[in-house]
């Protein structure tokens, strides 16, 4: 059962692993052009998550058309495509090479609040480049753990990790992601946490998300106040007309502190969604619409995805 259970494994995983060195080989705009297509062609056959990103888009833009919704998904499917280009090219990555392509604005906020002494913990989201925002932090000489889910196939997360932390980062799993946050914080280490995922209860609460509640990580704020740790909002971004990634780093946030912990949880968990929809808002076709988001509704709730 074992041996048919890795010879399962290797299956699904030496067509990904194939995929990532071809492409991996490929100068970086070619890489970039099968990387759209690549999305192009998920965004017409995968119907079923295209009706996911089309009810989340009538959610928040309720004002917005159905074409204005099918350009979204399509940007928001070609930037998946780039994504997975700049994956396969991170290997052989170098800061010389990197720095052509990607830039910062506003690393003084995060190196005020990393100055602080208490960590930092990135509040980012499935918005942008968010594999390629860690990895390049990394290789200009900040590396950080990241809290991530385990994939199912062990092959592919241990080739995806070992990808991720060749420059220094490490990852927290999700399954003990609480004790490891806290243990970093305490030894001033930097967290970056993906906050836009649906969660269940007890380990998340109701904070609104573009207007409606959405079940919400509230480990970070609970971690935040018990170590004093800066949390600083942080995403890369495509600007299109510099043809560049952005690694954005806003000011820390003022977080509640009135001495009510689950309060100060529900406020500040509320805080770190105001923070990621400013950003949505900004870049929509950026954001990965095809996710339940609210999927978890309040007792009594009728479910929004059929």
């Amino acid at each position: 059962m074992i041996f048919m259970g890795r010879t399962r494994q290797w299956a699904e995983f030496a067509p990904v692993w194939m995929l990532v060195k071809a492409i991996g080989l490929l100068p970086r705009p070619l890489a970039r052009s099968i990387g759209a297509a690549l999305g192009s062609v998920a965004y017409l056959a995968l119907g079923r998550l295209r009706t996911v990103g089309q009810v989340n888009l009538a959610m928040a833009f309720p004002g917005i058309g159905s074409e204005q919704q099918r350009e979204i998904l399509r940007g928001m499917y070609r930037g998946l495509g780039w994504q997975l280009a700049e994956f396969c090219h991170m290997c052989g990555l170098t800061l010389a090479r990197a720095n052509r392509f990607i830039r910062y604005e506003g690393l003084n906020n995060f190196l005020s609040a990393r100055a602080r002494g208490k960590g930092v913990l990135i509040l980012t989201g499935h918005i942008g480049a968010w594999e390629l925002s860690s990895f390049y932090h990394s290789l200009a000489g900040y590396p950080m753990s990241m809290v991530i889910r385990r994939l199912d196939n062990s092959m592919l997360d241990r080739y995806v990790n070992h990808i991720r932390c060749l420059h220094g980062n490490r990852v927290l799993h999700k399954d003990d992601f609480a004790r490891g946050l806290i243990a970093a914080m305490r030894s001033g280490e930097t967290v970056g946490v993906l906050m836009d995922t649906n969660m269940t209860p007890p380990q998340g609460v109701f904070a609104d998300f573009f207007g409606t509640p959405a079940c919400t990580a509230a480990g970070v704020a609970r971690v935040a106040q018990k170590t004093g740790a800066a949390v600083v909002p942080g995403f890369m971004l495509w600007h299109p007309q510099e043809k560049k990634y952005v690694l954005h780093f806003l000011p820390a946030l003022e977080l509640t502190n009135t001495g009510d912990d689950e309060a100060d949880a529900h406020a500040n968990t509320q805080l770190f969604n105001r923070s990621l929809e400013a950003i949505i808002r900004q870049y929509p076709e950026q954001w990965l619409w095809v996710h339940r988001r609210w999927k978890t509704r309040p007792a009594g709730e009728a479910p929004l995805y059929r």
